[in-house]
């Protein structure tokens, strides 16, 4: 579930409580957790919903001045169920502390080259190092600048960033990404 920016903010700034979407079936779960980019957002409840049930409230719970204004974006879409979706601020991403420990020890450093050795015995073969490499050459590069100078489509190499995001080693920017602290230890520690 994406969750524009200036409404993420309000979020975290508790002024708004409330998303709606219109959706064939609903990407969030009632207790769960939704990473963004400001940190973590928790599912408090998700109801199905029909449009008349939704009040003047509801709408500025979600940020809008008025229930038109709701209604408007939500029948935008053409398909699919209305959803009410009650979240609050979750914590920081977990992901953030781990990009800041570089400090690991010798069990750590072989865990980690573990989980790269299983994500390199995927489909597409040995990549997790040459991606290290490449960020940390080329900081705050595109996205498709990057993955067309090592020969692939953006969309993939997006995804398999993210999966070294997951493991703690890479920070995105816009433009590009970084190594994060951790990411750099790891990579000092790989055969040349």
């Amino acid at each position: 579930m994406l969750i524009r920016n200036t409404v993420l903010e309000r979020i975290f700034d508790g002024e708004v409580d409330l998303v709606f979407r219109r959706q064939k079936r609903p990407t969030v779960r009632t207790g769960g957790t939704l990473r963004t980019q400001r940190g973590m957002l928790d599912i408090v409840r998700i109801d199905s919903v029909a449009l008349d049930g939704i009040v003047v409230g509801d709408a500025r719970r979600a940020g809008y001045d008025t229930l038109d204004e709701l209604l408007v974006d939500l029948t935008a879409k053409p398909d699919g169920d209305f959803y009410r979706v009650e979240v609050r601020p979750g914590g920081d991403d977990p992901r953030a502390a781990l990009q800041q420990a570089d400090e690991l020890d010798d069990d750590e450093v072989a865990e980690i080259l573990a989980r790269l050795d299983r994500l390199d015995r995927g489909r597409r073969g040995d990549w997790t190092r040459q991606f290290l490499h490449v960020i940390a050459a080329r900081p705050h590069v595109r996205a498709p600048d990057l993955a067309a100078s090592i020969g692939w489509e953006t969309q993939p190499f997006k995804e398999h960033v993210r999966k070294l995001k997951a493991l703690g080693l890479t920070i995105s920017h816009n433009p590009g990404y970084e190594l994060s602290p951790r990411g750099r230890a790891v990579l000092s520690k790989l055969p040349s």
